[in-house]
Formats: structure tokens, sequence, C-alpha cells
């Protein structure tokens, strides 16, 4: 379904290896993903080319610009269709991932993505905010990751609680996003931001990934509920 070689050459230029058995596996990705698209909403994005650069590429590319290591927990807050935390998992089955989503029918999708791979993952059934609040998940992981269209300062409330003291949140957003304005936010949250790179992904595509370091414990009062994120964000 998807060009292999073109994977394989893209995801080398940023230093990511995949062998046959992980370009299989996101070929078999790609097609469970378009045939589960027909009966269910996961994506907007089903052409071949598009899925291969929009999804797999952009999701790789975290691991460019984090050094993510070896056995590392990692949680996709928000996974949906499983992006970017199945395209790690592929590469880098290492990985301890956890997938979060608040839809029973996306992780259902996701758990015959990983059968059909032959990969592990913890499917976590629940909204962010409730996850954030669950002492089983509350600051457990070294990464956490989020590809959304949130603000950096609402995305932030979300997913830092997830991440242990030391570790990393890693959001995956497009063109444009104005750090200064969250910084107020990412500190009260016990986060610090160490790193944010604009890029292009291979049909020029802007995108950028912000690094935010946690560097003290989230109180306990985040993440807060939707309607008092939504009427009072963080600054």
């Amino acid at each position: 379904m998807i060009n292999k070689e073109l994977l394989k050459e893209y995801s080398e230029d940023f230093g990511v290896n995949l062998n046959g058995r992980a370009l299989d596996n996101f070929d078999n990705y790609a097609d469970l993903l378009v045939k589960t698209n027909k009966v269910m909403n996961l994506t907007a994005i089903t052409e071949p080319e598009q899925i291969l650069i929009k999804h797999f590429v952009d999701s790789l590319e975290v691991l460019k610009y984090d050094d993510i290591h070896e056995g590392a927990s990692v949680i996709d807050v928000g996974t949906g269709a499983g992006f970017p935390g199945v395209p790690l998992l592929i590469a880098r089955n290492d990985l301890k991932l956890t997938l979060l989503d608040s839809l029973s029918k996306r992780l259902d999708f996701l758990e015959e993505v990983l059968d059909t791979c032959n990969l592990s993952a913890n499917l976590v059934h629940s909204r962010a905010e409730d996850g954030g609040q669950d002492m089983n998940l509350r600051e457990t992981f070294d990464f956490a990751t989020a590809r959304a269209v949130a603000p950096l300062n609402v995305l932030c409330e979300y997913c830092l609680p997830f991440v242990k003291v030391g570790g990393h949140f890693v959001a995956l957003k497009g063109s444009g996003e104005e750090t200064e304005e969250a910084e107020g936010a990412i500190s009260k949250l016990g986060g610090e931001i160490i790193s944010k790179v604009s890029y292009k992904l291979p049909n020029g595509d802007p995108r950028s990934i912000i690094i935010i370091k946690k560097i003290s414990q989230t109180s306990t009062q985040y993440p807060r509920k939707p309607k008092k994120i939504a009427a009072s964000p963080l600054k």
C-alpha cells in the first residue's frame, strides 16, 4: 500500500533505520487505517503517500528531536488513530507504550493494529483529565506525547501531569505556535520549555516540535475539568 522504500529513505534522513519487519508493519498499519476509516472516522488522510508523510514521517520526527532512551515509558495522550505513539513503537519496539483515548472504538482499532504487527502496548480508555488524576498513571512516565490542535497551555495541563520529574512532554504542533504565551502556564504545571524546533515535512508542510522538561511535581489541582480549562486557561 505505501512505498516502503520511500519511508525507509525519509526515516534514514533523520537517523531512524527501519528494518524489513518495521516497514511491513507500517504497510499493514496503513492498510488497516484505510479499511477501518470506511466504517469509522479515524482520519481525513487516506491517500497512501499522504499517510506515509503526514502520519508516519510526522510521528517519527520525534526520534530526531528528542533522545528517547531504551526501554523508556511513553504515554500518547488522546492518541486517536495512534499518532505518534504507534509509529514510535513500530520503529522502537523496546518502548513501554501506553495509548490513552476517550473513545473505546478507537482503542479497538489500535488493538487490531497491535495484534497484526505483533506489538504490545497498554490501552487505556479514559479522558485525559481523568487519567491525569489517576495515581496509576500520574507522574509515572518518562515521556508524554500529543499531536493536537489545542493551544500549548491547554495541552500542557492535560499532558504534563502524566510525566515524572526529569521526564519530557513532546508536543507535535503545526506552524506558528507561540510558546511565549504558554510559559507561565507551563511553569505552574512544573515544566520548562527546553527546545522548540521548526521544520518541514518532505512535502513542504511546516511543523514544530516543542519539548518541555518536567522540573517539579505538578500540583494536584491540575488537570482541572475541561469546562474550567476552557473558561479560565492557565497563563
